[in-house]
């Protein structure tokens, strides 16, 4: 019983995760992620990092870490990285 309950609650999560994304609309720039990392790549020389397909499954990728982080696509935690991140070089303004 208890096993059909966290079905049934994890099912329910996952069908309101994506009406709510759905219903989000389009971001402003798609690009944004794309753009701010490639930015933050020229400027300090640094990679951001391994791509997620170089997890172990479940992977804790972009698209899973800003909809955590409440953001509604890639591209918006991208734009809010941008801002918060320290460098002058990073936008997608």
């Amino acid at each position: 019983m208890k096993r059909i309950a966290t079905i049934a609650a994890l099912t329910a999560l996952a069908v309101g995760g994506s009406v709510t994304a759905a219903a989000a609309g389009p971001p402003d720039n798609p690009e944004c992620w794309g753009t701010v990392s490639a930015q933050a790549a020229r400027v300090d020389g640094r990679a951001s990092g391994e791509h997620a397909s170089q997890q172990a499954t479940p992977r804790a990728g972009l698209g899973n870490l800003s909809g955590t982080l409440g953001f509604d696509h890639v591209s918006d935690l991208g734009s809010f990285l941008g801002e918060v991140d320290g460098i002058d070089e990073t936008n997608c303004g």
